[in-house]
């Protein structure tokens, strides 16, 4: 599916300021270009708007891995920040983990512009059938 398609459903996102680079059940990647209104003290990226990006990139890679008119929701996320971001853009990779009938675990990788790790994001989601 196109990746501009996937983001315009996604309207948080949008307004937070997330990109989505490539999109496959395999693999989907963004970014969040830094910008002085996404920081905290200091011009650095904000925790919260690395996990919007990470989120967002995590919850399109369950997304593509549902069975047909299947949804899903997020069960839990554990997030650890590793670096500061001060400048250029956080990249996210999400790859699923485990692909299931109840759940999909999705792994996200959050990197700088030197490819230097940023955060790890697990997230759950579960399989919700057709309404």
């Amino acid at each position: 599916m196109d990746p501009a398609a996937l983001l315009a459903r996604m309207p948080f996102a949008v307004t937070a300021g997330v990109e989505l680079v490539s999109a496959s059940p395999a693999e989907v990647t963004g970014r969040l270009p830094w910008a002085p209104e996404r920081c905290t003290a200091g011009g650095v990226l904000h925790g919260g708007a690395l996990m919007t990006l990470a989120d967002t990139v995590g919850a399109v890679c369950a997304f593509l891995n549902l069975p047909p008119g299947a949804t899903t929701s997020t069960l839990a996320s554990a997030t650890s920040l590793l670096r500061a971001v001060r400048g250029g853009a956080a990249h996210a990779t999400a790859r699923p983990l485990h692909v299931g009938r109840s759940t999909i675990v999705v792994l996200t990788e959050v990197t700088d512009d030197d490819g230097r790790p940023v955060a790890s994001v697990t997230q759950t989601q579960a399989v919700l059938g057709p309404a």
